[in-house]
């Protein structure tokens, strides 16, 4: 059973980078999840431990629990990311 593309964008308050992801995101009507991170060391934490950064945005890609980490700031690296997954959903229902 296949279950549908899941985006998560770690984001913070006043984070130009991280307002453009997400206005990307919406225009290209691809839902996602927001984690704000603005006063929350914890979470920046999460992100260290994860992909050792802890910067804004990351965005997360993947389905079933199984996540890409895009690290790099500039939206260029998110759409190659989500072609990348949308070629692997294409493959995969063939």
């Amino acid at each position: 059973m296949s279950t549908s593309l899941s985006v998560v964008v770690w984001s913070k308050e006043g984070c130009h980078y991280c307002k453009e992801v997400k206005e990307y995101l919406k225009k290209k009507q691809i839902p996602f999840r927001t984690v704000d991170v603005t006063k929350a060391d914890d979470r920046r934490d999460i992100l260290e431990t994860k992909y050792g950064v802890r910067h804004v945005p990351v965005v997360e890609i993947g389905k079933n629990g199984i996540y890409e980490g895009i690290t790099e700031v500039g939206l260029d690296h998110i759409k190659k990311a989500i072609a990348r997954h949308a070629e692997s959903e294409k493959f995969l229902s063939l």
